[in-house]
């Protein structure tokens, strides 16, 4: 082996470790559930050990603290919607198709929150940062969609970047809170509603 080859050798061992066991893949399952329906801000590991039935020695196994935790399920939570979500769309060419189907994913996954996740999301920093990390994931493919439908011709292009913009920051208003608060309507719902919004604004009329 030449000295070349130690770096990628030690760099694939690295990564071998670090890749979860089936076990901690289980657990992560578990916590996502757990915290989908009730939160995690209440919980401490000690709880957390009583309700998974483990011990906090596995919990650490995940996280070093209770809040790397709650991130780490958290981004677990998000990062498994958003494959989802593509595996969804996958195959559909149709620019309307497309933004109808995705919007939708978005809103049934979200739709598995509790107001009390979302809350707890919306009070812990880094949880939160995750949380906009994906929302302007989520804008970024829609403009894509929108890119698509202008050029194949089953969308007006009369305004169809600033329409893709608007639609960036009514991403962002779902994920601060914002628009929950001012319409008390949960974030699945404000993103069905953005799918209706777009498609009604966007569609050529035939």
């Amino acid at each position: 082996m030449s000295d070349s080859d130690a770096p990628s050798r030690a760099q694939a061992s690295f990564r071998e470790a670090r890749r979860p066991t089936a076990r901690q893949r289980a657990l992560l399952t578990q916590l996502e559930t757990l915290f989908l329906a009730e939160g995690f801000a209440q919980f401490t590991l000690d709880d957390l050990a009583a309700r998974l039935r483990c011990s906090k020695s596995t919990l650490y196994t995940l996280a070093p603290s209770k809040e790397q935790l709650a991130v780490k399920v958290v981004a677990h939570f998000f990062k498994g919607a958003a494959e989802r979500i593509e595996e969804r769309i996958s195959g559909i060419d149709d620019a309307r198709k497309l933004i109808g189907e995705y919007l939708a994913g978005v809103s049934a996954h979200l739709d598995r929150a509790s107001p009390a996740f979302m809350t707890d999301i919306g009070n812990f920093g880094p949880a939160r940062d995750t949380y906009q990390l994906n929302s302007r994931a989520a804008a970024r493919r829609i403009r894509t969609f929108i890119d698509k439908g202008v050029a194949d011709g089953v969308f007006r292009d009369v305004h169809a970047r600033l329409v893709a913009e608007m639609a960036g920051l009514i991403i962002e208003g779902i994920q601060t809170g914002v628009l929950g608060e001012r319409t008390a309507v949960s974030d699945a719902k404000a993103f069905t509603a953005l799918g209706e919004l777009l498609l009604g604004g966007l569609v050529k009329e035939s």
